[in-house]
């Protein structure tokens, strides 16, 4: 299994690896085979139904922590902490303390870049590892007008860079990379010395998460431009379902193998 060490001594090296879970059932299938389970806020839209993921709650993402570790035992598991529980450093020692009390996640990210650098460093003076996140921030999505990629001019991509140094100075073992563009995404890289964790970041950063719902074809509603399907999630699951409507409808399900 991963270890923090091992982790930043991944940069620049063969890329990390991430991928989200919510349950113990998927996580399970992941266990061992990836380098971190990032269990993210994105469930209260692929698993809540909810248009974002600011109605997340700590008691939601506690939940889904918990499943998570129990079914994936042998691997990093990363808690991502929702909006409003680390607005200051007080609440974010708090409730990311409630997180390593609840749970066995072995760090939690926050999103956010020098103007939360301040809780950074609390959390990771008091024993609690962190994960950055800058450039396309989802807790951002409403005080922002939208999902809007950043690193678009040279301005942005110098607050990037000096985020990034600030998160680093901070105490981070690393940080995620959303939503900038592929050059940005590696100066920002270039310039820190703890990996970065590319999503719609392009290919030069030390590591890349999807959501598995998207990356699996199982979430409908849109589909990111950085997103890749490796299956037809949804297109499977519904086939098999038609199949078992039918065989059930005549009375083919269940045969004599399945009766006792």
């Amino acid at each position: 299994m991963r270890t923090i060490n091992s982790i930043k001594k991944s940069k620049a090296q063969t890329p990390l690896v991430v991928i989200t879970a919510y349950d113990a059932l998927f996580a399970a299938l992941f266990n061992k085979k990836v380098d971190m389970i990032l269990v993210g806020d994105s469930l209260n839209m692929s698993f809540n139904g909810a248009g974002d993921t600011l109605s997340a709650t700590l008691e939601m993402m506690l939940y889904h922590t918990k499943a998570v570790c129990k079914g994936a035992p042998d691997t990093f598991v990363i808690a991502d902490m929702p909006f409003g529980t680390y607005t200051n450093e007080q609440d974010a020692l708090k409730n990311c303390s409630r997180v390593y009390l609840e749970t066995n996640a072995h760090a939690v990210k926050i999103e956010g870049g020098m103007e939360r650098a301040n809780i950074i460093k609390t959390l990771t003076c008091n024993s609690i590892a962190v994960v950055g996140h800058i450039g396309l921030m989802p807790q951002f999505v409403r005080s922002e007008g939208g999902y809007i990629v950043k690193g678009k001019n040279e301005q942005e991509a110098q607050k990037l860079i000096e985020d990034a140094k600030a998160i680093e100075a901070a105490g981070a073992f690393c940080v995620v990379i959303e939503g900038v563009k592929a050059e940005v995404a590696q100066r920002i890289t270039e310039a820190i010395s703890i990996p970065t964790i590319g999503i719609g970041a392009g290919s030069q950063t030390d590591g890349q998460v999807l959501v598995w719902s998207d990356a699996f074809g199982f979430f409908e509603a849109f589909q990111p431009k950085f997103v890749k399907q490796y299956l037809d999630g949804a297109d499977l699951v519904k086939n098999a379902l038609d199949a078992f409507v039918h065989d059930v409808q005549t009375r083919k399900f269940p045969a004599s193998e399945h009766t006792y």
